[in-house]
């Protein structure tokens, strides 16, 4: 626990939080898992981050509940000790949908994961890492989407507005934290091989994304895995409060 420094990963049961964890392991971090509600996926990274000669743990947690991700984090202090870079991976898509048919309740619970729960991690680790109530630094990673410059017409603007949030508070929170030894920073994430359009019901998306991105296909989980890795390493020690592009080219 005293060599290695320690990440905790929200949403890392599966998709872009899986592979984040496994990167981070790999790297030479100790890994706090989290997941709401897939206990065996959490259970699969945390043994893929040991196979890679981690300490990790799972921790189930709401992110949108304040008292769960404070829990959270006491749980990690007192398995892994206090955090060096927290990644707020933990995100909903909230269904597709147009805007003019968007439900209060979907709003609500995508702006409470994606939004609420990115600032109640982001308190708890500062609490944690900041340099005036003697913490040792360190950083954050948000994961923002590609979703927040295209807006997602006709099929997802209400979680493109709250990952357009995600980079406000990135932008807001870099400034503010800085210098109290704190990065923060995000990545604006393109279309990604994951199941999560599937499970939304928009399985041809992917496939639609690719034909008309650049590089000519979408990300692998591990391509934003290595960025976050990056952000959080002492190689990006001058970048704070912006957010890298991972999206294959792909601009509005």
């Amino acid at each position: 626990m005293a060599d290695r420094p320690t990440a905790l990963i929200t949403g890392a049961s599966k998709g872009i939080g899986a592979r984040t964890a496994q990167a981070f392991a790999e790297a030479g971090y100790d890994v706090c898992v989290n997941f709401h509600r897939d206990s065996a996926g959490a259970a699969d990274t945390v043994a893929r981050c040991k196979k890679a000669g981690a300490q990790a743990i799972a921790v189930g947690a709401n992110v949108a509940d304040r008292t769960e991700v404070a829990e959270m984090f006491d749980a990690c202090d007192r398995s892994l000790g206090s955090i060096a870079c927290l990644v707020n991976n933990a995100g909903v898509i909230g269904g597709r949908v147009a805007i003019s048919d968007v439900s209060e309740e979907a709003i609500a619970a995508t702006f409470a994961t994606n939004v609420f729960g990115t600032i109640y991690c982001l308190q708890e680790a500062a609490d944690r890492m900041r340099s005036d109530r003697g913490g040792a630094g360190g950083a954050v990673v948000n994961i923002s989407s590609i979703a927040a410059s295209l807006g997602s017409p006709g099929e997802y603007v209400h979680y493109a507005a709250s990952k357009g949030a995600v980079e406000t508070l990135t932008i807001g929170a870099g400034k503010e934290l800085g210098p109290l030894g704190i990065r923060v920073s995000a990545i604006r994430v393109g279309t990604t091989n994951t199941e999560l359009h599937a499970r939304e019901g928009n399985a041809g998306r992917p496939a639609a994304v690719a034909a008309v991105t650049p590089l000519g296909r979408i990300a692998e989980p591990v391509d934003i895995a290595e960025a976050a890795v990056w952000l959080a390493s002492p190689k990006a020690n001058f970048v704070s409060g912006t957010v890298l592009t991972v999206a294959g080219g792909l601009l509005p």
